[in-house]
């Protein structure tokens, strides 16, 4: 059987919709009938808000792994989805001081492994990292072998854009197997001046191929579906950011061959 494949989502700042992302890509799969591991490894961990998970699931996730204190059994948690199974960030979405889940993270290989291991035996791992190019997303980047990068159709991503894409060209360097998928425009308002200048901008001056065509539009319906606990491909399958989020998972899938 041929190894799945595994794509972090990261972006250089927060608010950007990488989270969003990450849970209605990996709900996207899913829905096409591909085994999916959705890992968060943010330690702010709002993967466990949105990702339809089922009342009361515990809160235990990589961390708590990470610690030694949980077994991998544990913190693999069933969701709406029959195909769809989700590692939380754990116990230091709780903890006000991330320093000790930091210096861990730079001692270990341990989510390399498990990301090797859930390749094995899934059709598609989805990671979302901490915003910025920090010890937890790089370690990310080094364990998967795509890279999606959100970034909010706005003037400050045009700030943002060139320290993003050289630290995963960086990281590309001394990882050749990671396929950078391209940047993905979210939040976009047709007709808003600053998001189709920005868009404008965007692709006058990034190569093609390191930007994706296709663009998240700013819905209401993202934020209902994850304050209802849900991803919006489930919710809210007819709105647009949904189909857009679908119509994602299909291009990437097709790329990856599955």
């Amino acid at each position: 059987m041929t190894p799945g494949a595994s794509i972090a989502v990261v972006s250089q700042k927060g608010g950007v919709g990488k989270t969003t992302t990450a849970v209605n890509v990996a709900a996207a799969f899913a829905r096409r009938g591909l085994k999916t591991l959705l890992i968060d490894v943010d330690p702010q961990g709002s993967v466990r808000y949105g990702a339809g998970l089922r009342p009361g699931h515990p809160i235990h996730g990589f961390a708590d792994y990470l610690a030694g204190t949980r077994a991998l059994r544990e913190i693999l948690l069933p969701t709406a989805l029959p195909w769809l199974r989700v590692v939380l960030a754990g116990s230091v979405s709780e903890a006000l001081d991330h320093s000790d889940y930091l210096v861990r993270f730079g001692e270990t290989d341990l989510l390399a492994r498990l990301v090797a291991e859930a390749s094995d035996r899934c059709d598609v791992v989805v990671l979302d990292t901490p915003p910025g190019l920090g010890p937890v997303t790089r370690a990310a980047l080094q364990a998967a072998d795509r890279v999606l990068v959100p970034l909010q159709a706005e003037p400050l991503a045009l700030q943002t854009t060139p320290q993003i894409l050289r630290g995963v060209q960086d990281i590309v360097a001394t990882h050749p197997r990671l396929v950078f998928d391209g940047i993905l425009l979210t939040m976009f308002e047709a007709g808003n001046p600053a998001c189709e200048t920005t868009a404008t901008y965007l692709r006058q001056k990034v190569p093609a191929h390191l930007l994706l065509d296709l663009v998240i539009p700013r819905s209401p319906a993202l934020a209902e579906a994850f304050a209802a606990g849900q991803p919006a491909v489930v919710r809210a399958p007819a709105d647009p950011a949904a189909q857009a989020y679908v119509n994602l998972a299909m291009r990437l899938a097709a790329r990856f061959g599955r």
